[in-house]
């Protein structure tokens, strides 16, 4: 059973945090790039869905094993001409058949699944050949002295952000999954702590 915690306190938290301005507009870079039947990996709040074109998107599955989160998400600001399913459900452990979608869409969330390597594999299997994997994550920094920070707080870091990891590999994990890599880019994100700000976003091909 979730803890008070992380049903009252964390969404919040979350919410103010991922729904940033700037990390608004690194969400903008990516999602619109979205089109066919699309998989949001740790739909969360729904931050993503008013991104979505739905001229170019037939319908968007999020899942999410947070039930608070998911009412959330629910009922988040889109189109109203997007369709839209919000389901339980685990990165790791996706209940869909292989080649079941033309996008998968990854939006911070790699930072906080227990193994990310495992997300990514069920990715790559529910995407269809020639499909696209979409990713907008923070992660390692390549710089030595925030890397030995991001190290040093991360213990913490991760008990108050609901499992969020602040050293983990982006763009080297989503290569060794089995992703051929289409286009990376990458910055520290402005306006944002260091230790979470550095961000690898882009496009990948099974």
């Amino acid at each position: 059973m979730a803890s008070l915690y992380d049903r009252f306190i964390l969404p919040k938290l979350l919410g103010l945090a991922c729904s940033s301005p700037p990390m608004m507009k690194q969400r903008a870079k990516i999602v619109p790039r979205a089109q066919g039947r699309v998989l949001e990996l740790g739909i969360g709040m729904g931050l993503n869905l008013r991104f979505y074109d739905p001229a170019r998107v037939s319908e968007v599955t999020g899942v999410d094993p947070s039930p608070e989160l998911r009412a959330v998400a629910e009922a988040a600001e889109r189109d109203p001409g997007l369709k839209v399913r919000v389901e339980d459900g685990d990165a790791e452990a996706l209940p869909f058949e292989d080649g079941s979608f033309d996008t998968v869409v990854c939006t911070f969330t790699l930072c906080s699944v227990c193994t990310p390597g495992a997300a990514l594999s069920e990715a790559r299997r529910v995407l269809k050949p020639g499909g696209r994997f979409l990713f907008c994550e923070h992660g390692l920094a390549p710089d030595a002295g925030v890397a030995r920070w991001q190290r040093r707080i991360e213990p913490v870091w991760k008990r108050i952000a609901g499992g969020c990891h602040l050293t983990r590999p982006v763009t080297s994990a989503i290569q060794a999954a089995g992703f051929t890599m289409e286009s990376v880019e990458t910055m520290y994100v402005p306006r944002t702590p260091k230790i979470a700000a550095w961000n690898e976003w882009g496009a990948a091909r099974p």
